[in-house]
């Protein structure tokens, strides 16, 4: 893990930044998010409370007689005037006020031209008797009366009214005969008030026919004229109310032939009805319902608009087997983008309370007919497309923001990160080239450089390396200094060794062993350009020799080199080891004076040999202080030593680097160790022949 993080480092400002930028674009996204849910959530709470309000609006309309007139007329109303199902048993056509008031509350009336309006319909009572209702009103001039006896009908105004059904047609002829009480009561503008009196259209123009006993009608006309009208003119039009009731012998034989009536019939919406008023004489109908009306009455359909979109309205009618369904209406749905489409799919699943949670209601419409239930389904939907509008201008600010976010991001990634990268790389390939070739090549930072803090650090940068450049040159002169100056040394103290090893010239004199090691030494350091490269490429000349004899030797001869007390205690036999005798001399005086300096005052350096089948261990023990434990593998590398100014005093740190460097070309191994008491130095070579 941790090597994992040291890889990351040198990227960490990059991964800082740019996660930074991510985070503000992650936040800005988070904040419209959390906008856009509080708004779901305050939309869908309205929602609710509007549900609940068109619920009780419609069950509300329902409870109207408008609304009982549409529940018991649920089908289209065909063309012309056909008879409504009331919801009233029966209308009391006597009274002008209550026909009126019925009529009016239950949204019967119907448009008919510019100055009339006629309804049409039955009682839900069947023991009622089988009468049709119509009721209207029209504008005309002051209606004419027709005279008591008269055998003449077109004289006076009158209704004609006709109703067909069941393949059979009844006509009426009604005319008009203002009450005596009123007559002339008031003078020309006195209220009008008079009965129609109907006969059988095909007895129109017979002496001494009877009226029809259950056809009765009244029609009323106000006194003063309608507003716009000559006021003092006897021809003003003014608005007169008239109330009929048809006996119809169908129904009323329909009614008796069976024990228990069908009501309302079943063909109630196949019953025409035709009723116009005329003036005297033979001048156009003042009103005809044979005119196609101006507007329909209220029907179940309307219902639709109180709709939102995606509601659905279902009305079923309770019978004893079941439910019947008279109507079902959708909320009409506007059309929507594929935009608007996206964001209210993203919108809809928005987590929010109880969304999921269906909405509905049922309430039932009692009606003297029978009841309905009123089925309501809310579309929680519409509350995600009615947001698409809010998130439309949500996504604006989102995307600008994000937008700047990015254009931020690519400056600062295009502008400055690049330009680090690419100076990062430069500069990595500068020190990969002085590491492997040991020079320091010009850096072209020309395209980086520039005013700003990144190219003022780029051209301080150039110039540093330049300097570096020029630094190195004058260093490499120097070494090549340096290397002439070794040649000229050893070629000088060459010359004197070769005149003293001719002096001594006998191999057991102990003056010859020094001077040749003093000769290969010379030739070690011969030609290099540093001691260190010169240790490293040293070649020595691996034979076999005795070990114990040889360290006997070296314990023997230690004072001539200024150590004193080492002792070593030879065995009887003697251990044959590969190594270069004077390598391996030189490494052992090493480790002996590294002793010597730091053991305690007149102790003795110890040296014994441990000889096992494939090697053989020299170990050199001095009493004193511990190595400390960070410095026990580095004493072994070039230039390390604990003594200040060592330079000068001629210690250079490399004896025990040396001593390392002569045991590994002979196949053997070095090591320091604390133990008890002091240090222990372990020497091992591979064992020679037997």
């Amino acid at each position: 893990m941790g090597v994992r993080l040291r890889r990351i480092v040198p990227y960490r400002l990059r991964i800082l930044l740019r996660a930074a930028f991510l985070l503000l674009a992650l936040a800005t996204v988070a904040l419209a998010v959390s906008v856009l849910q509080q708004e779901k959530q305050l939309s869908y709470t309205a929602y609710q409370a509007s549900f609940r309000k068109t619920g009780e609006q419609v069950a509300a309309t329902l409870r109207h007689p408008a609304g009982q007139l549409a529940l018991l007329n649920p089908a289209p109303a065909p063309a012309g005037l056909r008879p409504l199902l009331l919801p009233f048993p029966a209308l009391d056509f006597d009274d002008q006020q209550k026909v009126q008031q019925a009529i009016a509350m239950s949204g019967c009336l119907r448009q008919y031209g510019d100055n009339g309006s006629l309804c049409a319909g039955i009682g839900n009572n069947p023991w009622a008797g089988g009468f049709i209702y119509v009721a209207g009103s029209v504008d005309s001039p002051r209606l004419v009366s027709h005279r008591s006896g008269d055998e003449v009908l077109n004289q006076s105004h009158r209704m004609r009214v006709s109703v067909t059904m069941r393949g059979q047609t009844t006509r009426w002829i009604a005319p008009f005969e203002e009450e005596p009480a009123l007559r002339g009561a008031a003078g020309p503008y006195a209220p009008v008030r008079g009965r129609l009196t109907g006969f059988h259209a095909s007895d129109e123009g017979k002496r001494h026919t009877r009226p029809v006993r259950d056809f009765r009608g009244w029609i009323w006309q106000n006194a003063y004229c309608n507003p716009g009208s000559i006021q003092e003119s006897p021809a003003c039009l003014r608005n007169a109310f008239f109330s009929l009731r048809l006996p119809v012998s169908v129904l009323q034989e329909a009614l008796f032939d069976q024990g228990r009536p069908v009501w309302p019939p079943q063909d109630l919406d196949q019953i025409s009805v035709s009723v116009a008023l005329l003036p005297p004489g033979s001048g156009p109908a003042l009103l005809d319902s044979e005119r196609t009306p101006a507007a329909s009455t209220f029907a179940l359909a309307d219902l639709g608009a109180m709709l939102l979109p995606g509601e659905t309205l279902r009305i079923d009618k309770v019978a004893g087997s079941g439910a019947q369904t008279v109507v079902s209406l959708v909320g009409a749905s506007e059309p929507e983008a594929g935009s608007q489409h996206i964001l209210a799919a993203l919108i809809r699943r928005l987590p929010i309370d109880t969304y999921d949670a269906p909405l509905a209601s049922t309430q039932r419409i009692a009606t003297p007919v029978g009841s309905y239930d009123v089925v309501l389904k809310g579309d929680v939907r519409s509350v995600s497309k009615s947001l698409s509008v809010v998130a439309s201008r949500v996504g604006w600010f989102v995307g600008a923001m994000l937008a700047a976010l990015v254009l931020a991001w690519l400056v600062i990634e295009i502008g400055i990160i690049r330009r680090i990268k690419a100076l990062i790389e430069r500069a990595d390939a500068v020190a990969q080239t002085v590491k492997e070739r040991g020079g320091a090549p010009q850096l072209d930072l020309s395209d980086l450089r520039g005013d700003d803090e990144l190219g003022v650090l780029a051209s301080c940068l150039h110039d540093l390396l330049r300097r570096v450049r020029e630094d190195v040159e004058r260093e490499a002169i120097r070494a090549e200094q340096e290397r002439d100056m070794w040649h000229a040394v050893g070629h000088e103290i060459m010359s004197p060794l070769q005149s003293l090893m001719a002096l001594h010239g006998n191999g057991e004199d102990q003056s010859h062993r020094y001077i040749s090691r003093m000769q290969q030494a010379i030739r070690v350091l011969y030609g290099s350009a540093s001691p260190s490269e010169a240790f490293q490429s040293t070649v020595l000349q691996v034979a076999e020799i005795d070990l114990a004899a040889f360290l006997s030797n070296v314990a023997d001869n230690a004072p001539c080199v200024g150590i004193d007390k080492v002792s070593f205690e030879a065995g009887a036999s003697a251990v044959p080891a590969r190594a270069d005798e004077y390598s391996l001399e030189d490494v052992v005086t090493h480790v002996l004076r590294n002793a010597d300096r730091y053991r305690d005052d007149g102790s003795t350096i110890e040296i014994s040999l441990d000889a096992g089948e494939s090697g053989a261990t020299i170990s050199i023990f001095n009493r004193g202080p511990h190595i400390d434990a960070e410095m026990i593998d580095r004493i072994f590398e070039y230039g390390v030593s604990d003594q200040l100014d060592s330079g000068a005093n001629g210690s250079r740190g490399q004896g025990l680097f040396v001593a390392k460097t002569y045991m590994a070309k002979m196949g053997g191994t070095i090591a320091a160790q604390n133990v008890r008491g002091g240090v222990r130095f372990n020497l091992s070579l591979q064992r020679g022949a037997a």
